[in-house]
């Protein structure tokens, strides 16, 4: 059998595949409710046959939503949805996964299908989005407020707060969200974080907030909850976020009890040159995995069986997250699993059609 199609155990939690499901927006919630379009848009990846499927970002308060349409989990109410989408992915024999999130200083945006505007206005139902520092992320954005030493922690705590309730809610599987330019990333990089006490200047102390978070979400979550962070390797900027400080990053993160990073890069400097192409980013998951000795993930412009298989063949991943490509295919694993073994299980209902 392949090695993308065989199971990997993660503190004792079988997953029966290494296709996994990324987070992807989805701009579609009330008040940070999820509703039926997240049930069969999740539902459809899991009956796809991902081994582990994963919310887009779930906010951790009303302000660290990117838009005002996204996805909640900073109060009881949201569990009820969510857990009807947890029990679906279960009954597919897949992993259900949320990621949790504050986007900072890239909040209060439109939905990007709406004529684009950086910011949404108070009146609209936007807000005043917040940072380490009073940095906009270009000329089009507006100034956030810089948060106090008390406001980091009451978010540090409203991270672990919404993982319990991730966990109550059955996932199984809890990103935390420190890339693409949102709120913990901007503590990370000397690009967006200008501070000048404990959460800023150093390395030690840029780094901080991110493993107090996991500190705090480690401690209340129960043993066998999977926990991974994704973060992005470089800024792509010079005198930025970079991959030396990723890997020690990650090192800290182990000690701390992560199990996974999740590989991706860029976001958080405006003028950032990516050459996106086929495993772009396939050499930060290489890199992180052999020199901080974690396991990791490896996503971006992975769409073909054996290019994912080569991947994990090769040893630069241990699992593989795709994003658009599910999008246009949910049930890419069955096709791809006939397709490199010469078998697949769909759900009874699809035997016909496999």
């Amino acid at each position: 059998m392949s090695i993308l199609f065989n199971s990997i155990s993660i503190r004792g939690q079988e997953i029966k595949n290494k296709c996994w499901v990324s987070p992807m927006c989805q701009y579609s919630s009330e008040d940070g409710f999820s509703n039926n379009w997240h049930l069969v848009h999740l539902g459809s990846r899991a009956a796809g046959g991902a081994g582990l499927v994963m919310t887009e970002a779930a906010a951790i308060s009303p302000e660290g939503r990117i838009s005002p349409s996204d996805l909640g989990i900073w109060k009881d109410e949201h569990i009820d949805g969510l857990e009807k989408i947890t029990n679906f992915i279960k009954e597919m024999n897949s992993v259900p996964a949320i990621q949790i999130a504050h986007s900072g200083r890239k909040g209060s945006t439109k939905k990007p299908w709406e004529k684009r505007k950086q910011s949404v206005d108070i009146d609209d139902g936007g807000w005043l989005p917040v940072g380490p520092s009073k940095i906009p992320f270009d000329n089009e954005s507006v100034e956030p407020k810089e948060l106090t030493a008390d406001e980091i922690i009451d978010l540090e705590n409203k991270f672990a707060v919404s993982a319990k309730r991730a966990e109550k809610a059955g996932f199984k599987c809890i990103e935390l969200h420190m890339a693409h330019g949102y709120l913990v990333h901007e503590f990370l990089s000397p690009i967006s974080n200008k501070r000048q006490d404990d959460y800023g200047g150093s390395f030690e102390n840029r780094i901080r907030f991110a493993l107090n978070i996991v500190k705090k979400v480690r401690d209340v979550i129960s043993e066998n909850i999977i926990l991974l962070v994704r973060i992005s390797a470089t800024d792509y900027a010079d005198n930025g976020w970079d991959l030396e400080q990723s890997i020690e990053l990650c090192i800290n993160f182990k000690k701390l009890g992560v199990d996974l990073i999740d590989c991706s890069s860029g976001g958080n400097y405006f003028d950032q040159k990516i050459k996106a192409e086929p495993n772009y980013q396939v050499k930060f998951s290489n890199k992180i995995r052999k020199e901080a000795d974690i396991l990791t993930g490896a996503v971006g412009l992975i769409t073909e069986p054996y290019q994912a298989e080569k991947i994990l063949t090769d040893n630069e991943a241990d699992v593989i997250f795709m994003g658009r490509e599910l999008l246009r295919n949910p049930y890419w694993p069955l096709h791809a699993m006939k397709e490199m073994d010469g078998d697949n299980i769909p759900p009874n209902q699809y035997l016909r059609s496999f």
